[in-house]
């Protein structure tokens, strides 16, 4: 039986921080993964992670940035990966992979948003080639070892952003039509939702569950392609152009936006459930496609015959299966 996309009486909410979500968890032996894990909100998850006791490993594109973001935190292992380059995720699997360990948590946390047209080496859309294809490779490629875990989970960070609307599989990579990166980045959003859907499913019977989360609106690196207006009309900025911190501005801080990854990855309020996209430390209600309102899942991001098809798609353009 599916898992109902249907909240739950969990205790929590908008305001719950990754501290209160793990502070009965014991994750010792437990091996963790957290892409983009040293900055915003997968720093936080990062470091929730590993004082529960995990032994965490943070890949990272920009090696510097991370060596000084991480130094306060010996016990997050650097690594290298760029997920804009299929070979980096190769070589990064490779390496974990020769370790022999098993892999209890995957956290996709990594990606961009709303930058100008940019394609990898490939000619992929960036955003998609990104948030989606990267993560979908290297969870191919890391699937021996979540499958060995005997009880592993992936989450994968999807967004509000995915109301903007579903994958365009007759032209994803915006080769017909003119490119808008809003539009492209709630794409590639609704693409992490059905990933994971889809990922539950072939994962189940080996014990690998998956979800995805909206983090809620959080301040963080994400929105360096954001002109001077849209920073002030989602409340990042000021009229005088300082920044407005939380909760003036009525934005979650990166305590409470990794909250729900940290509570995906390791709740047993979620013990044998999956394919459910989640927000403020709760599964999403549904909503339908014309709602309004900011909050809940589209049925787009929800649909069983949509996750297959985007599969199928992932599979063909990165050449990996499970």
């Amino acid at each position: 039986m599916n898992t109902p996309q249907s909240p739950i009486a969990s205790g929590f909410n908008a305001l719950t921080t990754a501290d209160d979500v793990i502070q009965d968890i014991d994750l010792t032996g437990k091996v963790a993964i957290v892409t983009g894990g040293y900055s915003g909100i997968g720093l936080v998850t990062a470091r929730a992670l590993a004082l529960a006791g995990a032994w965490v490993i943070v890949p990272a594109r920009d090696q510097a940035k991370a060596r000084e973001a991480l130094r306060p935190f010996p016990s997050l292992i650097q690594d290298k990966l760029d997920l804009a380059d299929p070979a980096s995720v190769d070589a990064f699997a490779d390496r974990f992979l020769q370790t022999g360990q098993s892999l209890h948590i995957l956290i996709n946390n990594a990606g961009v948003m709303a930058p100008p047209l940019v394609r990898n080496a490939h000619g992929e859309e960036s955003q998609f080639a990104i948030n989606h294809l990267g993560h979908f490779q290297l969870t191919a490629r890391l699937w021996p070892a979540l499958r060995d875990a005997d009880g592993a989970r992936v989450v994968a960070l999807s967004s509000r952003g995915h109301m903007r609307g579903g994958v365009d599989f007759d032209d994803w990579n915006f080769e017909r039509r003119e490119y808008d990166r809003w539009l492209a980045y709630g794409q590639s959003k609704t693409a992490n939702a059905l990933f994971a859907l889809k990922l539950d499913e072939v994962g189940k019977p080996h014990g690998v569950r998956a979800f995805s989360v909206h983090p809620g609106a959080v301040l963080t690196g994400l929105l360096r392609h954001m002109s001077v207006a849209e920073l002030r009309a989602a409340g990042a900025i000021d009229d005088d152009g300082e920044p407005i911190r939380p909760p003036a501005n009525n934005l979650n801080t990166p305590e409470q936006g990794a909250a729900s990854s940290v509570w995906c990855a390791t709740s047993h309020q979620l013990d044998g459930m999956g394919g459910v996209y989640c927000e403020n430390c709760n599964i999403a209600e549904p909503l339908p496609a014309d709602s309004k309102e900011p909050r809940g899942v589209r049925p787009w991001a929800m649909d069983p015959a949509l996750a297959t098809r985007l599969w199928k798609l992932s599979e063909d353009l990165t050449g990996h299966t499970f």
